[in-house]
């Protein structure tokens, strides 16, 4: 009977150190992401984590989702003082005001951009033309905090009235929501995500 060969350990960007950044990593990071209320999602959480660790937001989403009503905009954008006021004193967020204010003016924003464009899916994607773009980093030295692509977004994003959206919150929104593939070429999920849009 033949020896198989033992599966080697699994390589994964260096970042994914724990429970929660590991199965974020394996499962949603790079994974190009249509759905208007999952881009709205990523974009709230990468304006919230500014300053921060991504594994403090991550410890911190689901108290996002129940806190911010599954991250419905239509919802969020009627959000008036008495619901901020509780926002702000829910321990299980970021109780910064700029974010918490950032995050109902950018529901009212996206709402005006699925009016003009039809979808913030489309809007958003038109950045790189519709279709992800795959990078080929073997170092994390080289990957970039913001690109030419990054930098029209959040200028586009600025005018339209969103906030917390500086081109370098705009690249890691780019690299969650799979417009960029940037897990390394050595990691398990560059390859499994080649095609995928």
């Amino acid at each position: 009977m033949p020896i198989r060969a033992m599966p080697g350990p699994i390589v994964r960007c260096g970042w994914a150190r724990n429970e929660l950044s590991i199965r974020y990593h394996d499962e949603e990071w790079g994974v190009p992401q249509h759905d208007d209320r999952k881009l709205f999602e990523f974009l709230i959480l990468e304006g919230a984590q500014a300053g921060l660790s991504w594994d403090v937001i991550l410890r911190k989403r689901e108290n996002y989702r129940a806190a911010f009503d599954g991250f419905d905009p239509e919802v969020i954008a009627k959000y008036d003082r008495r619901k901020i006021r509780k926002l702000i004193n829910d321990a299980g967020l970021i109780r910064n005001r700029l974010k918490i204010d950032s995050a109902i003016r950018n529901a009212r924003a996206l709402l005006a951009v699925q009016e003009a464009s039809g979808s913030f899916d489309r809007y958003i994607w038109q950045f790189i033309g519709g279709m992800p773009r795959t990078n080929g980093w073997r170092s994390p030295k080289q990957v970039p905090a913001r690109t030419k692509e990054s930098d029209a977004m959040s200028k586009d994003l600025g005018k339209r009235g969103f906030s917390f959206v500086g081109s370098t919150i705009c690249y890691a929104f780019m690299q969650a929501v799979g417009m960029v593939n940037d897990h390394m070429v050595s990691c398990f999920r560059f390859n499994a995500l080649q095609g995928n849009t």
